[in-house]
């Protein structure tokens, strides 16, 4: 009877451990399901995606509203990895890094200078595998595709508010390098900057560099020398506007809000919101629905470009009539490249009742009458 008994327990007792270990591998084999159904998850999946700027990203600027967008992507997609590099001279140095960066196995690279155009679409060749976009070129690959904003509506809104205060007709202009996207922009400005003082006159010095801080005061100096009383430029750093507040004259801004910098100059600026497109594309690149398109986003195109709070030296009456040309862009009512354009030597190049295709805007290379300075080589 004790045998009896004593055997009974230790059936119990092994029995026990069996039960035990058998719940305990069922328990691991279902933590290992879940994992590798997370793993083949595409919203768990890593991805890698790298930016190559032609200037630093505190130049509070083109680069720094690029590095913002690349922020904005990290912030609403946590699955994703960035890295960037700046100042990379649109060089065939530039080449080297794109190369670098996709042998170092990023998903997804942006380039966003102009100059680097051709270099990207020789290493997008040797990395089919690898998703590009270049910001502001208009050459594609298979895999390169390309993106920026119509910053040209917004100049032609900022234009409108130069014009109107300025007091010597005399606008000035700092400028990088004679590509359409610059010659695009100081016409839009001085377009929309005639529709209210027909007598405005925007003179331009050239600085063959994005960024350049002494060469940029240096500009803005001459062109308040010159008369110039409200200061634009298409470079990348807010010096044009510490000067112009120095000097007493105003400014207007450009990529993103520089009042900070210098707040009694500053009347508006064009502000650029690339964080949206970003994250676009890398959800596209998951989804594997990416193609290599030429995106070009306006106002409407969820604020990608638009511009930033006025002063307070915009009376609100005048702010009003700015924000009704704003609203008649985004509702497709008008377009900054109206017509009749005409260019410096007073040819018609834009017919009455017709408006600029994409064809000529991104490919021109003539200023509008009333922009006092010539074009250079780029």
């Amino acid at each position: 009877m004790k045998k009896f008994k004593k055997i009974g327990f230790l059936t119990l007792i092994l029995t026990m451990i069996m039960t035990m270990l058998l719940s305990g591998c069922g328990s691991t084999q279902s933590g290992s399901t879940q994992s590798t159904a997370q793993g083949s998850s595409s919203t768990n999946q890593k991805i890698k995606v790298a930016f190559v700027y032609v200037g630093p990203v505190g130049d509070f600027g083109y680069t720094y509203a690029q590095d913002q967008g690349r922020k904005y992507l990290e912030s609403h997609m946590p699955n994703v990895e960035t890295t960037y590099v700046e100042n990379v001279p649109e060089t065939a140095d530039s080449e080297r890094v794109f190369t670098d960066l996709a042998q170092k196995g990023y998903n997804i690279i942006f380039g966003t200078s102009y100059g680097y155009m051709d270099y990207m679409v020789d290493v997008s060749k040797k990395f089919p595998n690898v998703v590009f976009e270049h910001g502001s070129g208009y050459k594609t690959t298979d895999n390169l595709g390309t993106y920026f904003d119509r910053d040209y509506q917004a100049r032609y809104l900022t234009g409108m508010v130069a014009g109107k205060y300025t007091k010597s007709n005399i606008l000035g202009f700092i400028a990088p390098f004679g590509t359409p996207e610059v010659i695009r922009n100081i016409d839009a400005f001085t377009l929309g900057a005639q529709s209210v003082n027909p007598n405005v006159k925007v003179k331009v010095v050239w600085t063959n560099s994005w960024n350049d801080p002494p060469t940029e005061k240096t500009a803005a100096n001459s062109l308040i020398d010159a008369g110039a009383d409200v200061l634009a430029m298409h470079v990348d750093s807010p010096t044009f506007a510490q000067t112009a507040q120095d000097r007493g004259v105003l400014a207007i801004g450009h990529d993103s809000d520089m009042s900070r910098f210098a707040p009694n100059a500053i009347l508006v600026g064009d502000v650029s919101n690339w964080g949206p497109y970003f994250v676009q594309v890398v959800k596209e690149v998951m989804n594997k629905t990416w193609k290599p398109t030429q995106y070009w986003g306006g106002i409407k195109d969820g604020g990608i470009i638009d511009i930033t709070p006025f002063s307070s030296k915009v009376d609100k009456d005048f702010q009003a009539i700015v924000n009704a040309k704003r609203q008649a862009i985004i509702d497709g009512k008008f377009d900054p490249f109206s017509g009749p354009v005409y260019d410096q030597n007073g040819n018609l190049k834009i017919k009455e009742g017709d408006k600029a295709t994409d064809d000529l805007l991104l490919s021109i290379n003539w200023f509008v009458k009333g922009v006092e300075g010539t074009i250079p080589k780029s």
